[in-house]
């Protein structure tokens, strides 16, 4: 008799009960995030266009759109350049979560959200100093592309700017 197949764990809207263990994985992985207190935390979480975990937060990930109230220089390079749009901002699974594809069924259910809201594109930002390639190879696998790059904080980072298209065209230019 084969082995029962285990349900993958359910992909959940953060609810404040959920915020102090948000706020302690993100902060456990600042480095590449950015460190959060509590009430930054809530606030953005408010104004988030999508910002779900999975199991008991094995993963999470938190998206803006283009009206969100948020000072991310990343965030803003995108405001800057297109009408509209959906950020991510972050993502991370816990240690003992990695390698279950986790975060490619996030960023699958955030692109079938945003196309619900009628978005047709969905960006984000890597690290390039520091250089981050696996989230290179990740992107591009889920079909972004390159649309720009930028140094900030103080130059203390580079980072490249990755589009995908939901409306299956190609990427537009970025204006800027």
């Amino acid at each position: 008799m084969p082995a029962a197949t285990a349900k993958p764990p359910l992909i959940e809207p953060v609810s404040a009960l959920e915020e102090p263990a948000v706020l302690a994985l993100n902060n456990a992985h600042a480095a590449e995030l950015s460190w959060l207190e509590p009430e930054r935390l809530s606030f953005l979480l408010g104004q988030a266009f999508y910002a779900r975990r999975i199991g008991t937060l094995e993963a999470f990930i938190m998206t803006f759109d283009q009206d969100a109230v948020y000072d991310s220089p990343n965030f803003l390079w995108f405001r800057a350049r297109y009408p509209r749009f959906v950020y991510v901002d972050r993502v991370v699974a816990a240690p003992d979560a990695r390698g279950r594809g986790h975060a490619r069924r996030l960023y699958t259910d955030l692109f079938v959200s945003a196309q619900r809201a009628g978005h047709t594109l969905v960006t984000c930002e890597v690290n390039s100093d520091p250089p981050n390639p696996a989230s290179d190879a990740f992107h591009a696998a889920l079909g972004f592309g390159e649309v720009g790059e930028a140094s900030i904080h103080g130059g203390e980072k580079r980072v490249r700017y990755f589009a995908r298209s939901l409306a299956g065209g190609p990427l537009p230019a970025s204006g800027g």
